[in-house]
């Protein structure tokens, strides 16, 4: 999932190489034995907490689905994993997904990324997963999850090695795998440190001395692992031998006749065992995916007499480059598989069934019937296709018509290989980066990452509009609202088929229509946008991924025409006042200074100054109702705040830190017109002794957690707010688990 978020401060150098695990040292920390779904326990001091029913606004994925897995033996039961957003049970019964690791902690956020994940085929209530988001030496070690209860509760072993779920090649796998001999015995392939092996159920790992591939600094390692009949393979990315399996003795051997690692079968991506006919489905591709493949091929092994045989159902050429992605076979239908080709950007990404072991193939894409009525955003502005970052393919044991797939967005299944509709009810995987209540109209505006802006009318459907388009985006850089024309919205965000990169509602979000020019440098480096009170003024600042930032301009006629803003620090976010139109405020984080304007954004002057610099996220936010009112959230440096229109800051009482802030209704004891409800992201020590959700009613002055160990979500850090017409209702953004939202219970 591109567009994800990475929390880490501003102050980490870029990743450097990694030391390489070297023989049989021991990689497994301490094993912690976790209470609830959560993957963090620390003992803390009793909290003040006020319970809240926790809810995710639908939407529909909306994020890489890297992995499908039906356990060969329950009827219904299956898993799914994604990159950024923990991984999922399915509940046959209500036909929706439930997730697994909603309650990782803040300090655990890289663990949110679902490497691998494996079942044992003989105790159906056993899972496993393998996490670990980033591989970079800036992220946090793996740590490898086991349950006794389908993913209920959990026990964790912390790893010393790094895994990258959410990196090139995690559509790749499984690499998690219960030995076929022994159900004590697991195998994780890693993608830096060879391959682990634990013979206690997951409790410890070391490395397999045995494993005759070297790992490497950087590259893929082992790409996946699978069993055929009491045999382990186990595929290699990083060139030379490709495929290996155990050896009978202990040990491990290349497969014999495999085929040549040239281009079309140079990085195994996924194997698949049909144990009727004893023949092993293997995928190539000249790269792991999911992007950057331009050749690939299917190969079968038959495992008894060891012949090799090239079923690929279509060879990538000069002008249909693609690789090979899922691979999956149908338990009661001996010779029937389905494979997926990736990265097939011109003639659409597909999958191919056979009935015959691969000598005929069918393109199941040539006759689908696509309906998203219940995920309307999966139009794009147009109409769907069929997908894309195909590389999680799955069938049902239990019904081969059953055919279900993950791309980039959702998870598409069929059960009369026509008819194909989302399997994604309860899957959300947004990285979300703005959220907006109004105070009528819409319930929620919000900017996501990779699909743009979203109405939601209803938070238990998936927005009926679809995403926003009139331009459509990538992902939105800014969502701002005119406190006193609410009708009146902008947006800003990477353009995706056109070259727009800047948009404006007049009724709320509803329709949209671009502005009717741009800054030259908008395009290539869209940045958040703030628009005056009234509506009259827009402050558009430019920022390229990269970093690089970009003077900010500025439009009195609603984005006919723009102007320079010399004296408006590059790249900063600007925030209108939301009572006077005349006054904006921007916080260079460079400096640690707030500069003021009065005059429409024509001009800006230092205010307080000396403030906490340094990192891009620090942020500032304008408490509704009121002028010149203004918090500052300094993450770990805590939270401040002016009532003098940023001249002045004095800092919070208590909070020791504050990551990101916004405001509700005021509570009803105080007749809904007192100071409005606060929440955030942060840390207030005499409330709960760790990063938390919290709300004050009186201004910061006392402060009440609002969600619990259960609901975490890792890092979330980018956006929240509160609800201007229901007290106690609030909506926080996750990266990678979408919009959460909850009211007091």
């Amino acid at each position: 999932m591109p567009a994800s978020s990475v929390p880490r401060p501003g102050s980490v150098p870029l990743p450097r190489r990694r030391t390489v695990l070297a023989g049989a040292t021991a990689v497994a920390a301490a094993a912690t034995v976790l209470p609830s779904a959560g993957t963090a326990a620390a003992a803390r001091r009793p909290a003040k907490t006020q319970p809240h029913r926790w809810r995710t606004a639908a939407i529909g994925g909306t994020g890489f689905v890297t992995g499908l897995l039906f356990h060969p033996s329950v009827r219904g039961l299956a898993y799914a994993r994604t990159d950024i957003g923990g991984a999922y049970r399915w509940d046959d019964r209500r036909a929706r997904w439930t997730p697994l690791n909603d309650g990782t902690g803040w300090d655990d956020w890289n663990l949110l990324g679902v490497e691998a994940m494996a079942v044992d085929p003989t105790h159906p209530d056993r899972l496993y997963l393998a996490l670990g988001t980033y591989a970079q030496e800036w992220a946090s070690p793996g740590a490898v999850l086991r349950s006794e209860d389908r993913g209920a509760t959990w026990t964790r072993t912390d790893l010393t090695v790094r895994l990258g779920a959410n990196e090139d090649g995690r559509g790749c796998g499984e690499r998690l795998l219960v030995d076929p001999r022994d159900s004590g015995t697991l195998w994780l392939g890693t993608r830096h440190d060879g391959l682990l092996r634990s013979t206690d159920r997951g409790a410890s790992w070391a490395a397999d001395s045995a494993f005759p591939a070297a790992p490497k600094a950087s590259g893929q390692g082992v790409t996946l692992l699978v069993a055929a009949g009491r045999t382990v393979y186990a595929g290699w990315g990083d060139g030379g031998t490709a495929l290996f399996r155990t050896d009978g003795a202990g040990g491990w051997e290349a497969v014999p006749g495999q085929p040549a690692p040239d281009t079309s079968a140079k990085v195994p991506v996924r194997a698949a065992y049909d144990g009727k006919s004893r023949a092993l489905y293997v995928t190539y591709a000249d790269g792991p995916g999911p992007n950057n493949q331009t050749d690939g091929s299917v190969h079968r092994l038959d495992t008894v007499t060891g012949t090799w045989t090239d079923v690929t159902p279509v060879a990538p050429g000069a002008g249909d480059a693609f690789g090979y992605g899922g691979v999956a076979v149908a338990a009661t239908r001996p010779g029937t598989v389905v494979v997926s080709t990736n990265n097939r950007w011109g003639a659409v990404d597909t999958l191919f069934r056979s009935t015959d072991g691969g000598a005929n193939w069918t393109s199941l894409k040539d006759t689908a019937v696509l309906d998203v009525s219940e995920t309307p955003y999966l139009k794009w502005g147009g109409e769907p296709k069929f997908g894309w970052w195909i590389q999680a393919v799955a069938v049902d044991p239990y019904d081969s018509r059953h055919i279900v797939y993950g791309t980039g967005a959702t998870v598409f299944g069929t059960r009369d290989l026509v008819h194909w509709a989302p399997e994604i009810r309860g899957l959300e995987e947004t990285s979300v980066r703005q959220l907006i209540a109004p105070t009528s109209g819409a319930r929620l505006l919000s900017g996501l990452g990779d699909i743009g802006v979203m109405r939601h009318d209803s938070l238990t459907a998936s927005p009926s509009r679809g995403m926003a388009t009139n331009p459509v985006f990538g992902t939105a850089t800014g969502l701002a609202l005119a406190t006193l024309k609410p009708s009146y919205v902008v947006r800003t965000g990477w353009p995706s088929g056109s070259q727009s990169a800047g948009a404006y509602s007049e009724d709320g979000g509803a329709s949209w229509q671009p502005f009717a020019s741009q800054p030259e440098i908008a395009p290539s480096a869209p940045g958040p946008v703030a628009v005056s009170a009234d509506g009259a003024t827009l402050l558009w600042s430019f920022v390229h991924w990269d970093g690089t930032k970009y003077p900010a301009h500025r439009s009195t006629d609603g984005g006919a025409t723009w102007a320079e803003v010399p004296t408006f620090p590059k790249g900063g976010a600007p925030v209108a006042d939301p009572l006077d139109s005349r006054r904006f405020y921007v916080y260079d984080t460079d400096t640690g200074t707030v500069f003021l304007s009065s005059d429409n954004g024509a001009t800006f002057t230092a205010g307080a100054a000396g403030l906490p610099s340094g990192d891009v996220q620090f942020r500032i936010a304008a408490a509704p109702g009121r002028s010149g009112d203004l918090w500052l959230s300094a993450k770990d440096n805590g939270l401040l705040r002016s009532t003098d229109g940023g001249r002045t800051f004095d800092p919070v009482a208590g909070c020791q830190a504050s990551h990101a802030l916004g405001f509700g209704k005021a509570a009803p004891a105080r007749g809904g017109k007192g100071y409005p409800a606060v929440f955030q992201t942060g840390r207030v020590s005499a409330t709960y002794d760790g990063v938390a959700v919290l709300r004050s009613d009186d201004a910061g002055a006392t402060w009440v957690r609002i969600n619990d160990e259960d609901h975490q979500w890792g890092w979330t850090g980018e956006v929240i707010t509160g609800d201007p017409r229901v007290h106690g209702r609030v909506y926080l953004g996750t990266n990678g688990r979408g919009i959460q939202y909850a009211d007091p219970k």
